[in-house]
């Protein structure tokens, strides 16, 4: 790769950032400060960053909150300085890279529009052959009289991403541009960024929408905590920024869950002051007879460690450890999977409805028991409440609940697959041709 195919060449950036403890008021207090101690810490947002990106390249950085994304994307477009290193740039650029930054609330969105385009280096003479594209592109013809300060903040993405894309530059800087605004706009975006692709001009794009990245771009970046983590194959990029969210989600999951365990405990009392609830109710709780108790409980994933993030359509094991208080027939067991955000059972397995039932009659009081729910992960990516159940079964539908945990663990699914629905699918569609 020459300089000449080269759209932005970053060499060895790094940028610290002070953050004051406490907000000086008075002159004294800069005096206080300047001769004590420290009032300020130091943050390093880019620690020793370098990469290259190739003109009419679509390349998208990932990466996690404080990361470092949108320092980077400054230092781009000339807004901050690195504190060391150097960046090249070989061509103009348009950058889009906060909610209505550059805007004046003050005045309307004409006035806006050709602030922002001149700032972005048109003259008044192209900004007046450009401004109806741009006003019909933005769909804000009804409002571009007002002042922006009355604007939503999708109608202020829509106007100044408009400006951005009409200012003909030779790179776009986009962040998180997609994160706000409908469908049809997101829409709109993606078309555009194609079309520059198509012209040979280059396209850096800021987003937390993995499958932006997997589908559109032609390389990928991870940042992580103001350093490069992997830089190549957007699938291999993502499947990194996932693996990395789902190690951290599975520490918060496992406090989260050693928290509600010490919160969990009830007094007899106040149980037998409950209503009984069922196990498809969509609250999170405990509840049962308590003939029989969930003592513990543990996921276990393909490679045998116990967890709560599994992958999809990997196989996993719920191992739980039952203790009777009471003697118990016909006792059975199972779990569900609900989605957390829109309800409903995902997915289940019962010890008696399984392709091998599980018979347990008569276990005697005192018994305890281990019992394996073994199952595949055929649920797409996403999270997930995790519901444990056991019962004494009487007959079809009718069961007594012994011990049920209602919505009471969160699991956390992961995978780069793409899918259509809510299950893992490996079907396979094929097509013969029956007459021409």
């Amino acid at each position: 790769m020459t300089d000449k195919d080269i759209a932005i060449k970053v060499e060895n950036i790094s940028k610290t950032f002070r953050i004051p403890h406490e907000k000086i008021s008075s002159l004294r207090g800069a005096f206080v400060n300047l001769f004590g101690n420290k009032g300020y810490e130091e943050f390093k947002a880019l620690d020793n960053v370098s990469f290259k990106v190739k003109k009419g390249e679509f390349f998208g950085i990932i990466g996690r909150n404080g990361s470092g994304k949108s320092t980077l994307l400054k230092i781009l477009a000339g807004i901050y300085k690195p504190d060391e290193g150097r960046v090249k740039i070989n061509g103009l650029i348009s950058p889009f890279l906060e909610l209505g930054i550059g805007f004046n609330p003050e005045l309307s969105g004409r006035d806006n529009i050709y602030l922002n385009a001149a700032v972005l280096g048109l003259t008044h003479k192209q900004i007046d052959e450009k401004f109806d594209d741009i006003v019909r592109f933005s769909e804000l013809k009804r409002f571009i009289d007002q002042k922006v300060k009355n604007y939503s903040s999708g109608m202020q993405v829509r106007l100044a991403f408009s400006v951005a894309i009409h200012a003909n530059r030779d790179i776009l800087l986009m962040d998180e541009v997609l994160a706000v605004g409908d469908a049809n706009f997101q829409g709109k975006c993606l078309t555009e960024f194609m079309r520059y692709k198509k012209l040979g001009k280059t396209v850096i794009l800021v987003t937390h929408d993995i499958l932006t990245v997997q589908k559109y771009c032609d390389r990928a970046m991870l940042l992580r905590e103001g350093k490069i983590q992997i830089v190549g194959n957007p699938e291999k990029v993502c499947s990194e920024y996932v693996y990395q969210n789902m190690t951290d989600e599975e520490k918060r999951l496992f406090k989260e869950e050693t928290e509600r365990r010490k919160r969990e405990e009830e007094t007899e009392t106040e149980r037998k002051e409950k209503e009984p609830k069922s196990i498809l109710d969509s609250d999170s709780f405990r509840g049962g007879s308590k003939k029989a108790v969930i003592e513990s409980h543990k996921i276990l994933n393909h490679l045998g460690e116990e967890t709560l993030s599994l992958k999809a359509e990997e196989k996993f094991e719920i191992i739980l450890r039952v203790r009777f208080n009471e003697s118990v027939d016909n006792a059975c067991f199972g779990f569900m999977f609900k989605e957390q955000w829109r309800g409903g059972i995902q997915y289940g397995i019962h010890s008696y409805y399984s392709k091998k039932p599980l018979d347990l009659i008569n276990i005697k009081k005192g018994t305890i028991l281990e019992v394996v729910c073994a199952g595949q992960m055929i649920l797409t990516p996403g999270l997930y409440f995790l519901s444990l159940s056991c019962a004494k079964r009487k007959h079809f539908p009718h069961y007594e609940d012994l011990d049920i945990l209602n919505n009471m663990i969160k699991v956390n699914v992961y995978g780069m697959g793409v899918y259509w629905g809510s299950l893992c699918s490996n079907g396979v569609v094929t097509a013969k041709q029956l007459k021409s």
